[in-house]
C-alpha cells in the first residue's frame, strides 16, 4: 500500500489539543483522506460508535482521560486504529501494544506509514478486548 492507497480514506481523528488536531487534519488532507475530527472524550465515544470511517487516529490522553474505551468500540467495529501519544509506547495499555502508534510530534510520512500498517493488519486477530 502506498500513499495513493490512502486517498479517499475516511478517518476519525480524536485529538484534544486544537493546534495538534489542525496539524494532523492537514496531514490527513494532504494524504487525500477525509477527516471526521473530534476533540473530547464524549464526542470520541459517540463517533467511535456511529461514524462511517475506515480508520481512526486516536490520542491516548484526552484532557486527562484515557481513550482506550473509545478504542474498544472501534475495535469491535473492526476499524483500524493508530494511537497518537506524547508518552511513547509506555503510554499504551498492554492490550493495545500490537497497534501502530506515533510519538508526538510526528511527520505526515510517519502518519501515512502507521495508517498503512493499521489497514494492512485489519484482518489480523487482536489481543484487545
Amino acid at each position: 500500500m502506498n500513499v495513493a492507497d490512502l486517498r479517499g480514506l475516511s478517518v476519525l481523528l480524536v485529538e484534544d489539543e486544537l493546534h495538534v488536531l489542525l496539524l494532523i487534519e492537514d496531514f490527513l488532507n494532504e494524504l487525500g483522506c477525509t477527516v471526521h475530527a473530534v476533540s473530547t472524550y464524549d464526542e470520541a465515544l459517540r463517533a467511535a460508535d456511529s461514524a462511517a470511517v475506515d480508520a481512526a487516529v486516536l490520542d491516548v490522553n484526552l484532557h486527562g482521560r484515557r481513550s482506550f474505551p473509545v478504542a474498544d468500540v472501534l475495535a469491535r467495529r473492526n476499524i483500524p486504529i493508530v494511537f497518537s501519544t506524547g508518552y511513547g509506547s509506555q503510554g499504551l495499555d498492554v492490550a493495545w501494544k500490537d497497534r501502530p502508534w506515533l510519538q508526538k510530534p510526528f511527520m505526515a510520512e510517519q502518519l501515512a506509514h502507521a495508517l498503512r500498517t493499521a489497514l494492512d493488519a485489519r484482518a489480523r486477530p487482536s489481543a484487545a478486548p
